[in-house]
C-alpha cells in the first residue's frame, strides 16, 4: 500500500474513556451508544486494585455522524468549528434523558450544510470493502480481533490486549483502512472518511468478552441485515482462561484475589 500523509484532523473528533466491569448497552436506533457504569475502583478491586484489562471494545462513527454537540451528549471536551458551535451546547456524555428522533434527525440536517466534507455513510455494496480494508489494517497492525460489525455510519470491533493502547489501535486502523478505501475509490482522497477517535471500553473478564462479541454481532441483524462474517475475526477461546491456562498466572492471581477466579 502506498505510503502517504495521515489525513487532516476532522472537526468531528470523539473521545472518551471507559474502563467497566460490565457493559450498559443503549438501546434504539443509536444501539451502539455506550454508557459507564460503575467506575474501577468500585469493581471487583484486584491485587493493585484495578482491572487487568484483556480486551477493547473500540467504537468509532464515519465522519459527521456524532457530533461533539450531538442532542444525545457525545464524549468530547470541545467543540473545533465556531460554525458548529452554533448548533447547540456540548454536552460531556451520554445524556440520561435521551432526545426524540426528530431533534436528532433535525439537528444533522442543519449541521450537514456546515460540515467541511459531505456526510457519507457506507452503502450496502460498500460495506464488503469496509471489512476486507479494516481487516487488512487489524492483521497488518498484528492485532487479534474476536469481534467486528461494519455498520452504514459506524464500526465495532474487540480487539484482544495489545503492546498498543487502545487509542494507538482505533489510529491505525483508521488510517489504514482509510488509506485502502481512497485506493479503491470508495472515498475520495480528501475525505476524512471516519470521525477522529472514538469510544474505548476496557474489558477485564473473559465473560465480558463474551458478551461484547455477542453483542457487537447482534448489531447487523438489529439493522435487518444478514450476520456478519469476517475472515479476520478469531473465534474467543476465552483467553487468558483458556483450557491450559496457568493458574498461576498474574491475570489468575489478580482474579483469585478478587474473587473472580475460575
Amino acid at each position: 500500500m502506498a505510503a502517504s500523509a495521515k489525513p487532516q484532523a476532522a472537526e468531528t473528533t470523539t473521545v472518551s474513556r471507559l474502563r467497566l466491569s460490565g457493559i450498559e448497552l443503549a438501546g434504539g436506533t443509536a444501539a451502539w451508544g455506550l454508557r459507564s457504569g460503575r467506575r474501577a475502583n468500585m469493581v471487583g478491586p484486584m491485587l493493585t486494585g484495578r482491572p487487568i484489562v484483556i480486551a477493547h471494545h473500540l467504537v468509532w462513527t464515519l465522519y459527521g455522524w456524532w457530533l461533539p454537540n450531538d442532542p444525545r451528549g457525545s464524549g468530547s471536551h470541545s467543540i473545533a468549528s465556531d460554525i458548529l458551535a452554533e448548533l447547540g451546547r456540548l454536552h460531556y456524555g451520554r445524556k440520561e434523558v435521551q432526545p426524540p428522533a426528530s431533534t436528532v434527525r433535525e439537528f444533522y440536517e442543519e449541521a450537514a450544510g456546515l460540515l467541511k466534507h459531505p456526510r457519507l455513510s457506507f452503502a450496502p455494496q460498500d460495506l464488503a470493502a469496509a471489512g476486507q480494508a479494516i481487516g487488512a489494517a487489524i492483521a497488518g497492525q498484528g492485532y487479534t480481533c474476536y469481534g467486528c460489525a461494519v455498520m452504514s455510519d459506524h464500526v465495532h470491533l474487540l480487539i484482544r490486549k495489545h503492546r498498543d493502547q487502545a487509542e494507538t489501535m482505533i489510529e491505525r486502523i483508521q488510517w489504514l483502512s482509510r488509506e485502502r478505501l481512497v485506493e479503491l475509490a470508495i472515498r475520495a482522497a480528501d475525505h476524512p472518511t471516519w470521525t477522529r477517535g472514538g469510544w474505548k471500553v476496557f474489558l477485564d473478564h473473559p465473560d465480558e468478552v463474551d458478551r461484547t462479541i455477542r453483542y457487537i454481532e447482534s448489531n447487523p441483524p438489529g439493522r435487518g441485515w444478514s450476520p456478519q462474517c469476517w475472515p479476520f475475526v478469531k473465534p474467543y477461546d476465552h483467553w487468558p482462561l483458556h483450557v491450559g491456562h496457568n493458574p498461576n498466572s498474574p491475570y489468575a492471581r489478580a482474579l483469585r484475589a478478587a474473587g473472580r477466579y475460575p
